[in-house]
């Protein structure tokens, strides 16, 4: 007869079998994260497998975690392929306890007293990939990815709600595996954020030129003597007067004749560059504008002897890359340049003009917030030179050193200035869009003939426009 009574222990016996379940508590605590699929009770870290279940089971188990397998009779003989992979520990006739070594793939194998297969078990042992999911979860707000293992690679799915995001869990994955080629992204953004770039680029150049010179010119004859004076003084900052304009004065009497040619020279030029290119792209990718045009400029000769050919742009340019950043922050990365058609350092080949570019650019990357503006670049430049040329010695007079020299005075002053602001934008309808070329029709024409319109011209009774005009509103120009 069985008894009821409970049997004691001893001191070593409480020890052990307290030892025993702190153990089973510990492995089972430990491995709770394992993703795994298998047959039967998928979720479970403890597999139980039945007399009737003679098929091979496929398990899959985290790095240095254990699991928990439950024989249907005793075992006297384990055999498991790979050592290196997983071990497989008896702790009783019916349980084994299966630890996973390295990452891979290998086979276990149970054998009863008469050699007969108790059970099979494909295992997989992949790294415990739950950490990584957390960590994701808690480092990204609101993303959804989902973290699944192939051998020792790491595969990101899901949807994030910025490219940055993206940038961010693939960043993490990498750490955790070690080695960034391990890790392959395929997280999805929910929506693609679109960053519009206003640019101004404004100019002001000042120019200014002086010059002043005297030349003169004399003949003198005293008997069998005759002498002769010429001054040509050069101006040696334009390298050329600025026009032909003189005043020339002559007295002759006989044979001597004495001139003189005076030139006064000013010339005030002002060039003024305002150029506003807006462009428009997605977050991560780039674009490019450019207005002005492309100049031919010979880059040498085949083995034919033809002249090759070589375009270069010049205009305003403007290339940007922006990255949308967290709490509605833009980092843009901005290039513009400002170029433009010069006679100066031209260059002559094979009787081909080609000439310089006067060009200012600007290259940085900056953060801002939608909307903001930051002065990307501001130049203030001056250049002033002045030469004076003359006879020595007498160029050195007072008063009267003025007939003997000439003086060229040249003075630059360019500022330029460049505004970014970026802007998140999202699409709109097309009824909201409107083209320039939208109610533009030709005037008829009578209408053009007798009174000169190009454009058609046409009132709406009553109608009045938005806000204060001067003069008479209420007609449309089409």
């Amino acid at each position: 007869m069985r008894s009821n009574k409970m049997a004691t222990f001893g001191p070593l016996q409480r020890l052990a079998t307290y030892g025993l379940i702190l153990g089973l508590t510990a492995a089972t605590f430990f491995s709770a994260g394992v993703q795994g699929t298998q047959a039967a009770d998928a979720d479970s870290q403890q597999v139980r497998i039945s007399a009737q279940d003679s098929s091979s089971k496929y398990l899959r188990l985290g790095l240095n975690k254990s699991m928990i397998v439950d024989l249907p009779r005793d075992a006297v003989d384990v055999l498991v392929s790979n050592p290196k992979i997983a071990d497989a520990v008896m702790r009783t006739a019916r349980r084994a306890y299966l630890i996973g070594m390295e990452v891979g793939m290998t086979n276990i194998f149970f054998f009863d007293a008469q050699g007969r297969q108790i059970a099979g078990v494909e295992l997989q042992v992949e790294r415990d990939l739950n950490v990584l999911a957390r960590t994701i979860a808690q480092l990204v707000p609101g993303s959804q990815v989902t973290v699944e293992a192939i051998n020792d690679n790491v595969i990101l799915s899901g949807v994030v709600q910025r490219p940055t995001d993206a940038d961010r869990a693939a960043d993490i994955a990498a750490r955790f595996v070690g080695k960034p080629e391990q890790v392959l992204s395929m997280v999805a953004v929910a929506g693609k954020e679109q960053v519009f770039l206003k640019v101004s680029v404004a100019e002001v150049r000042r120019t200014v030129l002086k010059q002043f010179g005297i030349d003169l010119a004399s003949a003198l004859t005293s008997g069998t003597i005759t002498s002769a004076v010429v001054t040509e003084n050069p101006f040696s900052v334009a390298n050329k007067a600025l026009s032909a304009t003189a005043a020339t004065l002559g007295y002759a009497s006989g044979t001597d004749k004495v001139s003189g040619t005076l030139q006064a020279l000013e010339q005030n030029g002002m060039l003024r560059i305002l150029a506003e290119p807006t462009l428009s792209a997605i977050s991560g990718e780039s674009a490019k504008f450019l207005a002005g045009g492309e100049f031919p400029v010979p880059i040498g000769r085949d083995k034919d002897g033809n002249v090759q050919i070589q375009f270069k742009e010049f205009g305003v340019a403007l290339a940007f890359t922006p990255v949308v950043m967290s709490a509605g922050r833009i980092s843009v990365k901005v290039a513009t340049e400002v170029s433009e058609l010069t006679d100066e350092n031209a260059l002559v080949f094979s009787d081909v003009r080609v000439p310089g570019l006067k060009v200012r650019r600007a290259d940085t990357t900056v953060e801002l917030p939608s909307g903001g503006s930051l002065a990307l670049a501001g130049l203030l430049q001056q250049d002033t030179r002045q030469i004076i040329n003359g006879f020595p010695g007498l160029k050195d007079v007072p008063v009267l050193g003025t007939l003997f020299r000439s003086r060229d005075y040249q003075n630059n002053e360019t500022e330029l200035v460049v505004l970014v602001t970026p802007y998140l934008v999202d699409p709109t309808a097309r009824s909201k869009l409107a083209r320039p070329d939208e109610n533009l029709y030709p005037a008829s024409d009578p209408v053009t003939i007798l009174l000169g319109r190009l454009n058609r011209i046409y009132g709406v009774a009553g109608a009045r426009p938005e806000g204060r005009y001067n003069g008479q509103p209420g007609f449309i120009v089409k």
